[in-house]
């Protein structure tokens, strides 16, 4: 077989610039001088407005999302003390995995894929547990490709005078955030979506309100600290351990390039291909996992009844080079996930549709064949 070009059209990792791999292929240097911390200090700084803050501090972590997860839970939380996740989704379900591991006690809200969490659930929640510390949710449930409702979760939330933890991990630098807006105290990211960077640095965006309550907090926690951690990268300019240097230089860049096309101009670029990807899907005759709330981020598409998803993946990853993803747990074989993030354009739309319809007649899908790509090109001529 002849060597093929890979495209990946995962929800993480997401393709990576040159611009930033060669950045990251620069001489390695000590993270204890001049040079790194002034990376670092832009890099912390350039993250605010993806979350939507001014008053935030950012702190970069080397970990991958869930260790920025882990620490949102072990520096606001104590064992004992009660608190309110969504479960819509394998990542709502790792707020409540994460919770439990450390003694917390979690109310689950559970809602079903590909569905938004109600506003009056929270509600209902709070009521039924009214001595919750803090509500956990996805702004975007990447295993579902469902969003969820922050801004009114937030205000459910301050009402209560608890605590607003959000997984942005496939929402930051995707879609715009409102961290102040909307009350978020933690807001947690990866490195290796939207941010177009390989995986290996977690963000957690923390308020003021937040940093108070890690002042109180007894949980043990060591390297996961994020007092020290924010003394070190604001105090100190530095980081509390071994910094990830190349990556860091890596996402000095990466935010270089995103601030440099414009965020509102990165999240219609974001908004357009999950648009025309729908759209595709429409005119194919598939479903999608989440209709009503899709996110821009990555779409779910649901495989014909009777035919599995798993092959599909197989064969466009193995014949055509094209990576997607499957689904997780219930979904598994079931559903395929497409990716929208990182280093890719509106045309890169045609390549996964064109892939898609091809793999789908691979395995038996009574599809028409360039249909899918004929609404990719008429969403994209409708932008042009």
């Amino acid at each position: 077989m002849p060597q093929m070009k890979k495209y990946l059209f995962t929800p993480g990792p997401a393709p990576v610039p040159p611009e930033v791999l060669l950045e990251m292929a620069r001489p390695i240097i000590h993270h204890r001088t001049p040079e790194f911390s002034a990376a670092l200090d832009q890099a912390r700084d350039r993250m605010k407005p993806l979350y939507g803050t001014r008053s935030g501090e950012v702190i970069l972590l080397s970990s991958t999302g869930t260790g920025a997860m882990e620490a949102a839970v072990i520096n606001l939380l104590q064992a004992g003390e009660h608190a309110i996740y969504v479960n819509g989704g394998k990542f709502g379900e790792r707020w409540g995995k994460l919770l439990s591991t450390f003694g917390m006690i979690g109310h689950e809200v559970r809602v079903e894929w590909g569905r938004a969490a109600r506003p009056g659930q929270i509600e209902d929640a709070f009521k039924a547990y009214p001595e919750s510390r803090a509500v956990l949710v996805q702004a975007s449930e990447t295993s579902t490709c469902a969003i969820h409702p922050v801004a009114p979760i937030g205000e459910i939330t301050r009402k209560s005078g608890a605590m607003l933890i959000v997984d942005g991990i496939t929402s930051v630098g995707v879609f715009e955030q409102k961290m102040d807006e909307w009350g978020v105290d933690a807001f947690v990211t990866g490195s290796q979506k939207a941010l177009m960077l390989p995986p290996g640095l977690g963000m957690v965006a923390l308020s003021a309100r937040a940093i108070d309550a890690a002042k109180t907090n007894k949980t043990p926690r060591f390297y996961f600290d994020l007092l020290k951690e924010l003394k070190a990268q604001r105090d100190e300019h530095t980081t509390a351990w071994t910094a990830a240097v190349s990556l860091i230089f890596g996402l000095n860049k990466s935010l270089e390039l995103i601030h440099a096309e414009g965020l509102p101009q990165v999240y219609a670029r974001h908004a357009l291909m999950a648009e025309a990807t729908r759209d595709a899907a429409t005119a194919l005759g598939l479903k999608l996992i989440a209709p009503d709330n899709p996110a821009p981020g990555v779409t779910g598409i649901l495989v014909p009844e009777g035919l599995d998803g798993g092959k599909l993946v197989k064969f466009l990853r193995d014949n055509l080079g094209v990576s997607v993803q499957g689904g997780q747990d219930q979904m598994k074989g079931k559903l395929v996930r497409i990716g929208h993030m990182g280093h890719l354009s509106p045309f890169d739309t045609l390549i996964a549709v064109s892939a898609l319809e091809l793999g789908l007649k691979h395995i038996g899908a009574n599809i028409q064949l360039g249909a899918g790509v004929a609404a990719v090109q008429a969403r994209l001529a409708r932008s042009i």
